[in-house]
């Protein structure tokens, strides 16, 4: 099965009332965990690299592993999405790397941290979805902002969505699928508390754009058992709350159908790293280590699949090309 538009799987998704997990990835370890996973549970999959990501990997071997990913699970479909692009020529590489879809976070200017005007995100949205269409290429766009700060991306300032915005950027955009601002936040350090999120937001913007998938970032629920796993054997990780399961699938149930899952994902690898470093500090072959951590990461990806709805629905329908995209675009 080729790399499949991140559109035809949120589509299916958003009428099927399920959530399909984007989980951002650095390394083959990553990857290979998450393919995994996607195999025990039969799940869709969307892989998701930042501009970060892809300059550690040096841009064409994290393609490479993506690629591999597609070739050692031809019953799985995937799409591998560019996270938080921050302009053009960031999508433009995306796209020249073989991604099926990209994000431009226009809520930011080109520097990921100034929050921009609205007339700006329309503009630089806009601009994307004209140049990712022409080659069948989905496009995810932002309106508000979260808060914390990951990757180097982030204001720290919340602006939550305006559903009556919303329908007016959809409108002069064209994005296939819209991220709202609903009250999470990047990073590990989300919450000093369970958060109070604005679900009501979803259920509005759903009511008003039913044919538009909607996604939900910093989305991961940072486990009070991960932490102190990392705490454990010697991390000085702060006191932080991520948003609960039951908050996620709330929020699905509403018509959420992208969920974005980046630092659970980092605390389970970094925890089981150290403990196998505390417990055998002669150990010193990378596989070792690297494997039971990536074993670990399975596990936990295969419960988000099975949290959010994804499991069983990996042969639910025959994948789209690109080709077939740009027919559906008119292109």
């Amino acid at each position: 099965m080729p790399l499949v538009p991140a559109r035809q799987i949120l589509d299916e998704a958003r009428k099927g009332g399920y959530g399909v997990g984007a989980y951002n990835v650095n390394n083959m370890e990553q990857i290979q965990a998450i393919m995994d996973a996607a195999q025990k549970t039969q799940s869709p999959v969307i892989i998701q690299a930042s501009r970060g990501a892809l300059q550690y990997t040096n841009f064409v071997y994290l393609k490479h592993l993506m690629m591999a990913a597609v070739e050692d699970n031809p019953d799985i479909p995937i799409s591998v999405h560019l996270d938080h692009g921050n302009n053009l020529e960031s999508v433009k590489k995306a796209i020249d790397l073989g991604f099926t879809s990209v994000m431009i976070d226009g809520s930011l200017m080109e520097d990921g941290k100034t929050v921009a005007s609205y007339e700006y995100n329309v503009n630089v949205t806009k601009e994307v979805v004209e140049y990712a269409h022409q080659f069948g290429v989905s496009v995810e766009g932002e309106l508000g902002t979260l808060g914390g700060i990951e990757d180097g991306v982030g204001s720290g300032e919340v602006h939550l969505t305006e559903p009556d915005q919303a329908v007016e950027f959809m409108a002069e955009t064209g994005v296939d699928f819209l991220a709202l601002a609903i009250g999470t936040s990047h990073g590990a350090y989300k919450f000093q508390e369970t958060p109070t999120l604005a679900m009501d937001i979803i259920t509005d913007v759903r009511q008003r754009m039913p044919e538009v998938a909607l996604v939900m970032h910093g989305s991961s629920s940072v486990p009070q058992e991960l932490v102190a796993e990392v705490n454990r054997y010697g991390g000085a990780l702060k006191k932080a709350m991520g948003v609960p399961i039951e908050s996620i699938q709330e929020a699905i149930k509403r018509g959420i159908s992208k969920i974005n899952v980046d630092t659970d994902g980092r605390l389970v690898v970094t925890g089981t790293i150290r403990r196998i470093f505390a417990e055998k500090p002669e150990e010193f072959d990378p596989r070792k280590y690297l494997g039971p951590a990536r074993e670990a990461l399975s596990e936990l990806i295969a419960s988000k699949m099975r949290d959010f709805g994804t499991a069983g629905h990996a042969r639910d329908y025959d994948p789209l090309s690109l080709e077939d995209m740009k027919a559906f675009y008119g292109v």
